[in-house]
């Protein structure tokens, strides 16, 4: 059993950078491939990274790449999602899930979820 928890969320301009934690209980945390959806209103929630449970291999989204970074700590059981060069259109609720599955892309191949962290870009 894992569970999950997501913060720092928050406001930020256009163009700046913001940083969100996935914090994790369960001894077996470091065997779990750990992605990040995100969810903007009236939107269905999508892939946006993921990293494995080593953290030698990323993942992410076309819209995201080359401004986001994903990285964990598993010896703190945290992931974290580093966001630069915001834009509006990376406004939603973020998600972090953990699965031990390959599809790290896919919504319904993660077993656990947390339960969000807003994040809004204003423009």
């Amino acid at each position: 059993q894992v569970q999950l928890v997501e913060s720092g969320g928050g406001l930020v301009q256009a163009g700046g950078s913001l940083s969100v934690s996935c914090a994790a209980s369960g001894r077996t945390f470091r065997r779990y491939t750990v992605g990040w959806f995100r969810q903007a209103p009236g939107k269905e929630r999508e892939f946006v990274s993921a990293i494995s449970w080593r953290g030698s291999s990323t993942y992410y989204a076309d819209s995201v790449k080359g401004r986001f970074t994903i990285s964990r700590d598993n010896a703190k059981n945290t992931v974290y999602l580093q966001m630069s060069s915001l834009k509006p259109e990376d406004s939603a609720v973020y998600y972090c899930a953990a699965t031990v599955r390959l599809a790290v892309a896919e919504m319904v191949q993660y077993d656990y979820w947390g339960q969000g962290t807003q994040v809004t870009v204003s423009s």
